[in-house]
Order: structure tokens, then C-alpha cells, then sequence
């Protein structure tokens, strides 16, 4: 943990991210917009913004395409995709329109599964691998609601992997990969693996032979993993692999999931055609790497403190004037940070003395402090979250270093 997130956890004694995210001005929230349906401000949205540009490009390196769907459907779909049976306790109401009912979507698997469906595939296209940052909504009891954590509006990083049956311990194998690099860039450390598996409750749709299949699947690609069994933890289309989180107080909840599905493509009739020249069956791998935007932002604010990574803050660089004759030069400054990538801003003197404009800006991953010398010579007077102060050195020297550093989505900050 860093000096800066220890001594702001220690002066403001709220590690809680609900305390500690209204605090710092990152998220908030309003009766008249409802229980679970907190609002980002610009520094919040910020970091959101960024989480979404990162994991979009990951997924496009490990080979997914991205779609976008509606977050309404026709009563209809999930009727035929099973939630409708198995979820409808957790759905919102269908609303009438047009003759017809409409639902907010709980799920982006169904859609996906259209989408999959309104072409023909071959063997040669699999896997396909659809991902999408989409809306969805859950009718969760007020009693369960908390900050971002646990809320009824959520932002998936979902994905669903079309492949034939061969492919798949491949793919949840893949999955998990790339749930633990991203983690390794963001600081997270899950709790546990779970493996969660159906009960005896009947609450599950498909073949036992299925769930089996699936099941088997799973095991062999948590191989060289530590997990914990999870009995009743699976969804009702198919058993999965779900990763933990802990928050500040001990409470777990899942973040990430791999899942494997043969129930859907079953449902919604999915094909491709084999290297036989014949009709076949694909399976459905459903995976999230961030899960909800709302509960990792949650987890990354306890994690760090508000003394986010470089990369992931949503203010990089705070710039500083010393008085207002360097005022232009600040800006001309700042305006090059942000050509550079940077998320930068200028903090002139009319908003307090140097020294309290460099505390209220503490968690600022580095600050510029431009005095007469470094307006006259186009330097800059660097101070680091940390406590450090470097050398004055040129503004462009200092913003390539920074963009380095932020490239590297390390958590150091200078060296």
C-alpha cells in the first residue's frame, strides 16, 4: 500500500468505497433517481472511461469482436432462453407496448445469441468469441443494495464464445488467462476460485449428462488452481468457475465468471456447419473478465485507496502556477500533456496558496509546479504522490516519462 493511500485511509478513516468514493467526488446518488442507481461524477466517469478503453483493447488483442445490443427485449426471448423460468424473480416487470411486452434485459447472453444466429457459420469462423460493454438490469431487494457494489443498473464486460466441443477447455483455459493479466494491471488479487455447481434443488435447466460434460470441462482447466467447491452457486444454464473478490470488510462477492453453457444453443436453435458438410451443435462459453464496471470500480477505490495507478487515475497530472504571471505558461503546458494522451489540468493560484493547492491535489499521481525559472526556461518543478520532488527538467522530457510510465500500467511512478 502506498505512503499516499496510507495516510489519506488513516485522515479520513473510510476505506469503505461508499465513504470514500463520495468523498473523493467520484460517485453519488439521489432518492429521486432511486436505491441502486448511483451516478459517476466526471472524475468517477473518468476512471470508467478508462477501464473501458482498456479492456475493449485487450479483448480485441485476444481476438474478440465487439457487438453492441439493446437492453430491451421481447418477453418472448427469455422465455425461450430460460431466464424467464429460472430468473424471473430477479427481472423488472415486462411493460406493456404496442400489443406487446417488453423486458429489461438480465442477461446479454440471449441477445448474443441472436446475433450469432442471423448468419450462417462455419467450422472454419470457430470460435467466435462476442464481447460487449452493455447495460443490463437486476430487480435487487433494497435490503442487498450498496454503493456501487450491489446495484440494479449495471455495465457488463460480458463476452460469449461460440465454439465446437473440442475447443472449449481451450477457451475457459484462455479465459482464465486473461482474467489474471488483467487483475496483475490492476492491482486486484481475488479471494478464491469457486467452482460453482448445481444442487439438488431442480432449479437448473438442461441434462444431467450435459451439466457433466460441462462440469468435467471446468475441472480440467482449474488444474494447478486452488478452488473451492460451491454446491448451488452455479447459474440455471450451466455450472461455472467464479472469481472472488473481498471487500474492506470481509465480504466476498464474485467479479469475474467463465461458464460453460450447452443449454442455450440447444434453446435457441445455434448452428455450424462441421468439416462433415453437416448441421452442428456449438457450446456457449460465457465470460466476464471485469464483471460489473460499478463492482470493480468499487473494489479498485477500496484497493487503492483513491491513490489510483497512474494509468487508471483520473487526473495524471495536476499542474500547478506558482502565481499567476505563469498562468499561460501552465496551460500551454497542461494542453501539451493532453496531446501527448495525458489526463491533465491546471490548478491556478485563485484557488489557494501553492501548498494548499499541492495537498488538495495529494492523490495526484504527479503534480507540475511551474514557477518564474520554469516559465522563463519551459521546465517544469516535478513533485511525485509519493512525497519526492525532482530536479526542475524540460516540460516535454517530463511528459514522455509520464506517458512511459502510464503505458507500462504499473503501479511505481518514476525510475
Amino acid at each position: 500500500m502506498s505512503c499516499a493511500r496510507l495516510a489519506f485511509r488513516e485522515e479520513t478513516a473510510m476505506p469503505d468505497h461508499r465513504k470514500l468514493g463520495r468523498e473523493l467526488g467520484l460517485f453519488g446518488s439521489d432518492p429521486l433517481i432511486g436505491a441502486g442507481l448511483p451516478y459517476l461524477l466526471p472524475d468517477g466517469a473518468a476512471v470508467r472511461h478508462v477501464l473501458e478503453e482498456y479492456v475493449r483493447e485487450v479483448e480485441r488483442r485476444a481476438g474478440y469482436r465487439h457487438v453492441s445490443s439493446p437492453v430491451l427485449g421481447k418477453r418472448e426471448l427469455y422465455e425461450l432462453s430460460g431466464h424467464w423460468a429460472h430468473y424471473r424473480d430477479d427481472m423488472f416487470p415486462p411493460m406493456d407496448l404496442g400489443g406487446e411486452q417488453v423486458v429489461l434485459r438480465p442477461s446479454l447472453c440471449p441477445h448474443h445469441a441472436l446475433i450469432y444466429r442471423s448468419r450462417a457459420h462455419s467450422h472454419r469462423e470457430l470460435p467466435l468469441r462476442l464481447a460487449e460493454l452493455g447495460g443490463m438490469y437486476r430487480a435487487e431487494l433494497s435490503g442487498v443494495l450498496g454503493g456501487l457494489s450491489r446495484v440494479r443498473a449495471i455495465q457488463l464486460n460480458d463476452a460469449h464464445i461460440f465454439c465446437q466441443p473440442d475447443q472449449v477447455g481451450e477457451e475457459v483455459r484462455s479465459a482464465l488467462a486473461l482474467i489474471r493479466r488483467v487483475y496483475r494491471d490492476l492491482g486486484l488479487k481475488p479471494a478464491r476460485y469457486r467452482l460453482s455447481l448445481p444442487d439438488n434443488r431442480g432449479k437448473y435447466a438442461g441434462a444431467a449428462e450435459a451439466w457433466e460434460r460441462a462440469s468435467e470441462v471446468l475441472v480440467d482447466a482449474l488444474d494447478g488452481v486452488d478452488y473451492e467447491r460451491g454446491p448451488g452457486e452455479a447459474a440455471f444454464y450451466g455450472p461455472k468457475i467464479d472469481v472472488q473478490i473481498a471487500d474492506s470488510s470481509g465480504r466476498e462477492s464474485t467479479l469475474s465468471t467463465v461458464q460453460v453453457d450447452l443449454h442455450q444453443p440447444e434453446q435457441f436453435g445455434l448452428e455450424y456447419v462441421g468439416p462433415d458438410g453437416r448441421a452442428h451443435r456449438p457450446v456457449l462459453v460465457h465470460r466476464a473478465v471485469l464483471g460489473s464496471l460499478e463492482r470493480v470500480l468499487a473494489q479498485l477505490i477500496e484497493e487503492h485507496g483513491g491513490a489510483f495507478p497512474p494509468w487508471l487515475a483520473p487526473v495524471q497530472v495536476a499542474v500547478l502556477p506558482v502565481g499567476d504571471a505563469e498562468l499561460p505558461a501552465a496551460e500551454a503546458f497542461a494542453e501539451e500533456a493532453m496531446d501527448a494522451g495525458l489526463r491533465a489540468e491546471v490548478v491556478a493560484a485563485d484557488r489557494g496558496s501553492l501548498g494548499s493547492r499541492i495537498r488538495d491535489r495529494r492523490l495526484v499521481p504527479y503534480q507540475a509546479v511551474i514557477g518564474s525559472r520554469e516559465a522563463d526556461e519551459g521546465l517544469v518543478a516535478p513533485r511525485l504522490r509519493d512525497g519526492r520532488k525532482l530536479d526542475p527538467l524540460p516540460g516535454k522530457e517530463f511528459v514522455a516519462a509520464v506517458v512511459v510510465r502510464a503505458a507500462s500500467r504499473g503501479s511505481e511512478l518514476w525510475g
